[in-house]
C-alpha cells in the first residue's frame, strides 16, 4: 500500500511540474498563435499555426518589417497579426502605390517584395514614442493602422518566429531587408 502511494506522489508530482513548466512557458517565453482571415497573405494564410516569441521585446526594439501579434487598440480582448511599416516618432506617407518613411529628413521608399498587389489609398501619420505604424501584406483587403491608427508598444504580445502548421510550409521568418 505504501507504495502505491509513493507511486501515487510521484504522478501528481510529475504532472504538476509539466503543468507548472507549461504555464510558464505560455506566459513568459512564447505561446501559438492561429492565423484567422487573410489580412496577411501571400505570407500567412487563413488557419497557419504560428510560435510568437514573448521575450524578444524585452532586450531589443521592435525592427521594421518584422510581423507582430498584437491587441487590437479597438478591443483589447482582440489579438491582430500585422507587419511592423513606421517606428517611433517617424512619419509614414502612404501614396499612390507606395510607402514612404521620414525618419527626420531621410525619406525612405520602402520596396516590399512580400506585397502581391499594390497598396490603395491615401494615409499619412506622425508617429510618437513607442508608437508603431503596421500593416498586413495583403494591403488592399486588411484592416490595420491606416483605418484605426498606430499601435502602442505596450500592446505588442510578440513576435512572429516560426510558421508550425501546415507541416509543408514550416519556416522561421526573419525581418527583410528594406536598405
Amino acid at each position: 500500500m505504501k507504495k502505491f502511494f509513493w507511486s501515487f506522489f510521484e504522478i501528481i508530482e510529475t504532472v504538476t511540474i509539466a503543468v507548472v513548466a507549461v504555464f510558464l512557458v505560455r506566459t513568459f517565453i512564447a505561446q501559438p498563435f492561429l492565423v484567422s482571415g487573410a489580412s496577411m497573405e501571400p505570407t500567412f494564410y487563413n488557419g497557419n499555426y504560428l510560435l510568437i516569441d514573448e521575450v524578444a521585446y524585452r532586450f531589443r526594439e521592435p525592427v521594421r518589417g518584422e510581423v507582430v501579434v498584437f491587441r487590437y487598440p479597438g478591443d483589447l480582448r482582440s489579438y491582430y497579426i500585422k507587419r511592423i511599416i513606421g517606428l517611433p516618432e517617424e512619419r509614414v506617407v502612404v501614396d499612390q502605390g507606395q510607402v514612404i518613411i521620414w525618419d527626420g529628413s531621410e525619406k525612405i521608399v520602402i520596396n516590399e517584395p512580400y506585397v502581391a498587389d499594390k497598396t490603395t489609398g491615401y494615409a499619412e501619420v506622425r508617429l510618437d514614442k513607442n508608437q508603431y505604424f503596421v500593416m498586413g501584406d495583403n494591403r488592399n483587403f486588411s484592416f490595420d493602422s491606416r483605418n484605426w491608427g498606430p499601435v502602442s508598444r505596450t500592446n505588442f504580445i510578440g513576435l512572429v518566429r516560426l510558421r508550425l502548421w501546415p507541416i509543408s510550409e514550416a519556416q522561421a521568418f526573419t525581418a527583410p531587408s528594406y536598405r
